[in-house]
Order: structure tokens, then sequence, then C-alpha cells
């Protein structure tokens, strides 16, 4: 008989799952395609960070060109018009995988970011720069739902903490690839149009390797693609593998024999507290300010009297990659829930150190060097745990049943939030000091460590099938 395990679900109760590996059975380890075909999805995160931050160094340029140097408001708009678009595009892509499969969705959603990035590098009005902008946000919001969620269908449970941190570590990539593409403005003030068209490259290798790449053995499963399912294992795992992983998809069908999930299905008593869960991650996550120290570290760093804002910025970016590629070695050894916790102390820590650099008169002549300092610490904590574990967790609690479109409704949260901050943050931040929102910022931190502690469960070492057989409840 297979071993029982127990299982901390949402309501704090055990609940038994089979453990699907045989007693005293060797896992399989998966073969290297699987690193190949997760290294071309994560070209969709690497857009998704290049995009983010392309307008923190070119924000300033592109305005003197585009005439709009002093509109505040309307180069609020060239940052958010991006976060509206993939506002749109992470609810699109939920259903988009749903429907055609996530390696079509991803082909498909190469086009918006080709396009986006072309209009943006010609734009000679700001009407054209924004529709550009929109349209990348399309593209990099499908990309957000469908990267984790690709990655999480593909990676053998043994590995997948690694992997799928490995998508926010191509995120980070990104975001250190669009300072460090700022570098040459200084020298050059039409660079900037440079640094947008430079995307297509990725957006169009994306698209080309998703027509090579397996479909997920799960989706395939669901639409009843038998045959297809067992070579996508294959591909992915190798020949000795593709019983094994049959299987698990087989008992974990027999607990959720359901039809597709629909919308509202979401909202329903069943599913409505796990998908909480990921809403409530995605609001502390951008709410602790991590997008806002993104977006005008630039500014910020100029403020506080730094001489050399862009390599501040850079430096930012920088220690991103670092504490994600730490996150991703420690996700499988530590488990999620530890990571997510240290990670919101930490920032907290970090977010009160930067409001005391701007509001206490006997650190004035400290605060370029705080600034910097805390920033510095705040990144570094963001990247071992709130940036890279949500995405992660999510399409591990996540059902089959739901998990594309449960992912979209999280991310949406993701994106609304994020607009929000891109569109508000310098006028409040101008209105109420940077010490009080720093603040505040650290108050939504320290909400986040109880409510994480409270309710988010463990998943580590744990399969797909495994967690959603625990999951549901037995009929």
């Amino acid at each position: 008989m297979a071993k029982q395990d127990k299982v901390l679900v949402n309501d704090g109760e055990d609940v038994e799952s089979s453990n699907f590996h045989e007693p005293g059975k060797a896992v399989v380890e998966s073969d290297g395609s699987v690193f190949l075909y997760v290294g071309v999805a994560c070209l969709g995160a690497f857009l998704f960070g290049y995009h983010l931050a392309v307008v923190n160094g070119a924000l300033e340029y592109l305005a003197k060109d585009l005439g709009i140097a002093d509109n505040t408001a309307m180069q609020g708009w060239v940052v958010s018009t991006l976060l509206a678009g993939a506002t749109v595009g992470c609810f699109t892509g939920g259903s988009l995988a749903d429907r055609f499969g996530r390696t079509q969705t991803f082909i498909l959603e190469a086009v918006p970011l080709i396009l986006g990035a072309y209009l943006s590098a010609k734009a000679a009005s700001i009407e054209t720069m924004i529709v550009g902008r929109l349209l990348a946000g399309i593209g990099i919001g499908i990309s957000s739902s469908v990267v984790p969620l690709y990655i999480s269908e593909i990676s053998p449970t043994e590995i997948r903490g690694t992997l799928g941190s490995v998508n926010q570590l191509f995120i980070c990539i990104g975001i250190l690839a669009a300072m460090l593409a700022g570098l040459p403005l200084a020298g050059n003030p039409l660079w900037w149009r440079t640094m947008f068209g430079l995307s297509i490259i990725p957006a169009l290798l994306l698209a080309v390797g998703m027509a090579f790449s397996p479909e997920s053995p799960r989706w395939l499963y669901q639409h009843g693609k038998v045959s297809d399912t067992k070579e996508s294992i294959r591909r992915l795992f190798g020949t000795e593998r593709v019983s094994e992983v049959m299987n698990n998809l087989a008992a974990a069908g027999k607990k959720s024999s359901e039809s597709e999930a629909r919308w509202v299905d979401l909202f329903s008593g069943p599913y409505w507290k796990v998908v909480g869960i990921g809403a409530y991650l995605f609001f502390f996550q951008q709410f602790s300010g991590i997008n806002a120290v993104i977006y005008y570290s630039t500014s910020v760093f100029r403020n506080a009297g730094v001489s050399s804002d862009i390599a501040a910025s850079a430096l930012v970016g920088a220690t991103n990659v670092f504490g994600t590629a730490i996150a991703s070695w420690l996700v499988d050894k530590k488990g999620r829930k530890s990571l997510l916790l240290t990670s919101f102390a930490g920032m907290a820590a970090s977010m009160l150190l930067l409001s005391l650099a701007f509001t206490t008169q006997a650190l004035a002549s400290h605060a370029g060097t705080l600034s910097v300092l805390g920033t510095v610490l705040y990144v570094l904590s963001f990247s071992l745990g709130a940036g890279p574990v949500p995405a992660l967790l999510l399409p591990e609690i996540f059902t089959s049943r739901i998990r594309a479109k449960a992912m979209a409704l999280s991310m949406g949260v993701h994106w609304v939030c994020n607009f929000v901050i891109g569109l508000y943050f310098l006028s409040v931040a101008n209105k109420l000091g940077m010490g009080t929102v720093y603040l505040g910022f650290a108050s939504m931190c320290m909400l986040a460590v109880v409510y994480i502690s409270q309710n988010v469960v463990e998943t580590k070492g744990r399969s797909l099938e495994e967690i959603e057989c625990a999951s549901i409840p037995s009929a």
C-alpha cells in the first residue's frame, strides 16, 4: 500500500494523502530536457522584468523627446499604461491557456510584445508611446500568469521549487538588463528608443522556442489527449518516467473529475479560501513597496544626494538577481512558508530604516548612504521570498480544475495593485513625504507576516497531484 502522509491544509486540519512514490523506490531524476523548456518559458519572465524597468532610466529622456517633460501626470501614464495592459493580459492569459494550451498561449503573447516594443521605439508622439506600452503590457500580463503555470506543470516534484523560482530570477535579470541598457543614455539622449526596440529579440525567440516545446502533460491529460500526454512526458522526463507520471495524473483525475472551472467557480465555497490566499499574497507583495523602489529608485537616489543614480539603480538590479539566485537554492531546502516569513520581516526592517533616513534630522547628512543601504537590503529581503515564492506557491496549491484561471485572478490583483502604485506613488510621496510612505510600506510588510503565519501552507516535496488529492474532500 502506498505510504500515507499528513498534510496541513488551509483550515489547519490534518488530511491523509497518498505519497505516489512506492516505499523504497528511488525517485527517477529528470533528464536535461526540462531545463531547456523552462529556459524558453522564462524568456517571457525576462520580458516581464525588462518592460517593467525599462522606463526607469528612459522616462526622463523620452519625456523631453515627446514634449511631456513638464507633465508629471502624463509621465505617470507612460509608466501605468503598461500595468493597465498587463491587468487585461493576465485575465486573458488564463482563458487562453485553458482553451488553447500553454505553449500556444506563449506564441500568441509574443504578438503584442513585438508590436508594443516596435511602437514604443518608433513613437513620435505620446499617443503612440501609450499604445505601444499598452500592447507590451498585454503581452507581459499574459506571460505573468502563464510562465509560472507552465513551469509548475512540467517540473519534476523534487526540483519544482528550484525551477519555479527561476521564473522570478529571469524577471530580475530582465530588470537588471533594462537598467544596464540605460547606461549609454547620458551620452546619447535618443538611446531610449533602442532600449525599447531591443526587447523585440527575446520576444521573437520566445515564439520560435515555444513552437518546438512540449505542451503541459496536465493540460493534455485534462483534454483527453492520452497519447500526446505520454509523448510530452517522454520529452520532458524520459521514457522511464512515463508510467509514473501517468499514474499520478490518473489518481488526481479520479479525485477531481469535474469539468473546467468557470470564473464564478473561483468565488465558491470549495475554492475561495485558497484563491483568497493567492490574492492576498500578491496584494501584500505589491503594497510592500517593491515596484515603487524599482520604478523610482533613480529619482529617490538623486533626491537623496547620490551622484551616480543610474549606477545605484543597477546595484539594486544586481542585488535582486543575487538574492533570487540564493532563493532558488533555498526554496526546496527550507520551504516556501519560512522564506516568505523571513523575507517580509526583513523588508519591514529595511523600510523602517528608509523611513528614519528621510524623517530623522540627525541622520540628514547620511540620507544618501542610508537610502542606498536601505533600498539594497530591502531588495535583497524581497528577492529571498516575497518575490519568487508567490508565483511558485500558487500553482502548487490551486487544483488543476481552477489552476489557470486562479493564477490569472491572482496576477490580476498583482497588476491592479501595481497600477495604483505606479500611478500615485510620486504624488503621494510629494504630499506626505517619503518617510511617511516608507513607514506605510513597513506596516504592510508586518501585516503580511501575520497573515502568512496563519494562512499559508507548506508544499515542499509534494507532487501537484498529491497536493490536489489532499485539497479535495473525498466523496
